[in-house]
Order: structure tokens, then sequence, then C-alpha cells
């Protein structure tokens, strides 16, 4: 029961908050140096070429379902605001025919026509919208996608865990849609940033290394095998919750126990019940006084969607997460 009521209210915070392939290997030493010899050849030419998907391609999803496509689809449904951000990443807006009620990011998804929510759309809008391939994002169950696949829908269902699975289904989606070139650009980035947050943290004795606590939803928190806290270890930090797996409730004497130096938590997310924002929550909890992190005032916000979204922000999110943990470290 705990791990169905864990799923919903991930599903719920994602939608409060809104809401394996490679490219072609690039042209060896040899072939760059003959292309620069001969007159008349066109270098961005010849790279876009290169970089072109070859079709007819077969694919797997995250769920082993294959997907075959004869052509780079043109009629785009995309059910989850995390993917949505990769298609306008890839420059792929004026291929989308419809997005998630949740989708706000960038402005331009906010004019696309809606087909519904992120664990279950509306199955009508979608068929309307005459999509060559539909992606369905982490919220949306097996069965619901079987669902989609038996009418006749082609669609790709992500379940990214990890930031490396984030950086994958950038490219998998580039491949798919004829975008690897962007694609590799793209995760290129991504992995600047990732690399310049760890060399940051790689200077960091075990010592001297602060133990963190994140609230992500009003009395959640989250453990080992889940991107968020997999951003926190990337950033040198401790996270307290590291000894559970996946998403939790919290347990407040435990938290007392632990007593965290760094407070995460996302911004503009209030508690149903209390009327009260996340913050609030955590400072007027009885005991919680004691915690250094409140003592010191190391409370920081974090922007829900990009701490929660599993697409081409979560490294905006990582470093984001590491300049409060560490703005020493960060300062110019």
């Amino acid at each position: 029961m705990k791990k169905i009521f864990a799923s919903f209210l991930m599903m719920t915070m994602i939608l409060g908050l809104s809401a394996c392939g490679q490219g072609e290997k690039p042209v060896n030493g040899s072939e760059v140096q003959n292309e620069a010899q001969t007159p008349g050849k066109d270098r961005s030419s010849e790279e876009k070429t290169h970089m072109a998907t070859v079709y007819p391609l077969t694919i797997k999803d995250a769920t082993g379902a294959e997907l075959t496509f004869d052509k780079a689809p043109e009629r785009i449904v995309s059910t989850s605001p995390s993917e949505t951000e990769i298609l306008f990443a890839l420059g792929l807006g004026d291929k989308i025919y419809g997005v998630s009620d949740y989708d706000n990011y960038p402005k331009e998804a906010l004019a696309k026509p809606k087909v519904g929510g992120v664990t279950k759309p509306n199955e009508e809008a979608i068929i309307a919208a005459e999509p060559d391939l539909v992606i369905g994002g982490i919220s949306m169950k097996g069965d619901i996608a079987e669902k989609f696949r038996g009418l006749d829908l082609k669609l790709y269902k992500t379940e990214p865990k990890k930031v490396e699975d984030v950086l994958n289904n950038i490219l998998q989606i580039g491949k798919m849609t004829d975008k690897q070139r962007e694609a590799e650009a793209l995760v290129a980035q991504m992995k600047e940033d990732i690399q310049y947050v760890k060399e940051k943290a790689a200077g960091l004795k075990q010592e001297d290394k602060k133990k963190v606590y994140i609230e992500f939803s009003p009395g959640w928190t989250v453990g080992k095998g889940e991107f968020m806290d997999e951003l926190i270890t990337m950033a040198g930090g401790l996270n307290i919750a590291s000894d559970t797996e996946g998403w939790n409730a919290i347990d407040e004497e435990k938290v007392i126990q632990d007593n965290p130096e760094v407070i995460l938590y996302t911004a503009g997310r209030v508690d149903d019940k209390t009327g009260k924002s996340i913050d609030e929550l955590i400072t007027s909890r009885s005991g919680w006084e004691k915690i250094t992190a409140i003592q010191e005032g190391r409370l920081h916000a974090i922007d829900g969607d990009i701490v929660s979204r599993p697409g081409p922000r979560i490294t905006e999110a990582l470093k984001n997460i590491a300049e409060s943990i560490y703005p020493e470290l960060y300062k110019q």
C-alpha cells in the first residue's frame, strides 16, 4: 500500500509542479583531412548528412516495446512535460500537435493543443491529433501505454530513474526524429554541467560533506534509486534519506536525529491540509528548531519544475542544488 501511495504521490507532485541509442560516430581524422583538401566540399552539409538518421529505423522504448519508423515523425504528441521540453530543445516545436494539460515550458508549449493529464491522457484528443508518434513519460502506467498501442498509436514510453537515463532519452528521441546532431550537442552541454559540478565536489573531504534533507512535496522526501537523490550525491551532499528507497513519507523524529546541515525544498508548493508552504511546514514542526540547517538559516528553495522533470533542465537543477549546499565553492 505504501508503494502504491508513493507512486500516486509522485504523480501528483509532478502535476502540481508542472506537472539507447547513440548517434553515428564522428568522421575520423583522415576523412576530415581529405574533405578539407577537396575543393567545393561543404563541411557543414557533410556533417549534417553524416548525422542524419537512416530509415527505416527500429528502436526500443523503456518498456521493451519496439517501434519502427519509415521516416521522421511529422506529427508528435507529448503527454509529459519533461519530454515536451526535450522536443522543444531539439527544435521540434513545429512538429508538436499536442501536449499535456501541465506543460508550461517553454512558453510556446502553452499555445499547443491539450490532450489531458500525464497519467491517463485523453485518448480521443490524441487520436484527433493524428500523430505518427506519441511520447509517454514516467507517470504513464504500463496498462495505459498498452491501451494506446492497442488503438494503433505508435507510443514511445520513457521511465528515467537516473540522470544517465535522461541523457539517453534525449539521444533516442533525437534519433527517432532525425535530430541526432541537436541531441548530441544538448547532451554534450549537459555533460559539461555535470562535470563542472563533479569537479567542484571532488575537492571535498568526506568529513566536510554536508548532510542534506530534501522535501519535494509536503511531508515527502526521496531516497536511493531516484534522480533527485543522485543530484544531491553528484553535488557532494549526503542525502539523509539515502538509507531508504524511492519516494517516502518523512519520519519527523529521524530527520531530527539525522540533523541535516542543509534543507532543500521545492518552491511554490502548499500543503492542502494546512495551507502552509513547505518552508513554513518545516520551520513549524515540533523539535525541528534544533536542526542545524534551521538554526543557521540554511533552507533553500529549488524550482519545482526543473528538479522534478527528468528533461533537459535537470542539470540546471543540479547546479542550483550544488550552489545551495556549497555556496562557497561557487563564488566568483
